[in-house]
């Protein structure tokens, strides 16, 4: 891996490529990746960097033919800085430096953008962003790779009323196409099951003091307070809520199943509940294999998002082997009806608009310091 650092808009963008061992008849085929791979955010870009980077490597594995010729694939990474502007310059990069396909990007506010130019430029795009809007823009080249807000969202709400009893629920989110659509969804279905909605607040992925918030919360008496956003935030407003005294329940989307959520939120930690799209690693039809790969490749165990765009990049690559063509006017028609027996699931496909249509997530609890799955449950 080579970095390159290039100042374009005033902003400094991080990209280097993943290169694996080259052969001189090998016609190289370049994947865009896209992700915050540095700041606050870096933790999640470098995960979800990882796991394509393994799909490029078990891909290559297999001396894939495309266009007639072996073809070896390769992997341009931009750092996106989880921030729109940047987000569509690393996008018109990628499109000018001539990648085939895109997974990424990380962020719903970064995707939503960037996706427009991409599809300018017929380019297949897949990203773990959840948001609704990006699969309902009318455009033909975008596709998830995780459940979306609408499936999370829903199946959290639900669930904390009818089976954790919550009838009084504060909801709080950042601001961001992620937060604010996760809240919204959840908000929709808690009341859909008989919730009360007792405060609605907002707050920015920026900031790290909560009490102006947490004591109106505090207020209205919840039994179940949600925080839609990142763990930088859901953490602190954790362990803010106890020290003003707040008993209620804590939940939250999956950008907080984090190591770094239990660590800043010690003991504070116990009993929250956060959602996450799939089955538990150990539990996806790929999994164990999956996990050794990662290992030896990596040093360490794959968290989050990499089995997701690992199984990104791979329905990118198949659907270029079986379309026999790396040209994206040739392969998208072939991607849009994937059917692949993938990491995450044995089906992976996708509805009209890009979704998946086989969707699980699964709660889990913070309890001693780790995070453990308590009910999977369906999306749709």
């Amino acid at each position: 891996m080579k970095p390159i650092r290039c100042g374009i808009a005033a902003a400094c963008v991080l990209a280097f490529s993943v290169c694996p061992p080259a052969h001189a008849d090998d016609q190289v085929i370049k994947l865009g990746s896209a992700a915050p791979m540095t700041g606050a955010q870096a933790q999640y870009g470098k995960d979800f960097e990882s796991g394509v980077s393994l799909a490029v490597d078990d891909m290559n594995a297999t001396h894939p033919v495309i266009d007639g010729k072996p073809a070896r694939f390769q992997v341009e990474v931009m750092d996106d800085q989880a921030d729109p502007k940047t987000g569509t310059v690393v996008a018109q990069k990628l499109v000018d430096d001539g990648v085939k396909g895109i997974v990424g990007h990380f962020n719903s506010g970064v995707t939503i953008p960037a996706s427009a130019i991409y599809t300018r430029a017929g380019l297949p795009q897949i990203s773990t962003a959840t948001a609704p809007a990006y699969t309902r823009q009318g455009y033909k080249t975008v596709f998830r790779a995780m459940t979306s807000d609408t499936q999370q969202g829903s199946v959290m709400g639900k669930y904390v009323v009818q089976t954790l009893k919550a009838k009084r629920i504060a909801i709080v989110d950042d601001r961001t196409a992620y937060g604010q659509g996760l809240a919204d969804e959840f908000e929709k279905a808690a009341k859909a099951a008989g919730g009360n909605i007792v405060d609605r607040e907002f707050t920015t992925d920026k900031a790290v003091d909560f009490k102006a918030i947490l004591t109106s919360i505090k207020s209205h008496n919840p039994d179940f307070v949600y925080y839609a956003g990142t763990d930088a935030q859901s953490a602190p407003m954790l362990k803010q809520m106890r020290t003003l005294a707040i008993p209620a329940t804590f939940g939250s989307g999956e950008m907080s199943k984090t190591g770094d959520f239990l660590k800043i939120a010690g003991a504070s930690a116990d009993g929250a509940i956060v959602t996450l799209a799939g089955l538990p690693l150990e539990q996806m039809p790929g999994g164990a294999g999956f996990t050794q790969r990662y290992k030896a490749k990596f040093g360490y165990d794959p968290t989050t998002y990499a089995p997701y765009s690992y199984d990104g990049a791979m329905i990118l690559m198949q659907a270029m082997k079986q379309a026999g063509s790396s040209d994206p006017t040739k392969y998208l028609p072939v991607m849009a009806k994937t059917n692949l027996k993938g990491v995450t699931s044995d089906h992976l496909s996708f509805d009209q608009y890009g979704d998946l249509k086989e969707a699980t997530i699964t709660v889990y609890k913070a309890t001693n310091g780790q995070w453990q799955p308590v009910t999977v449950l369906g999306g749709r």
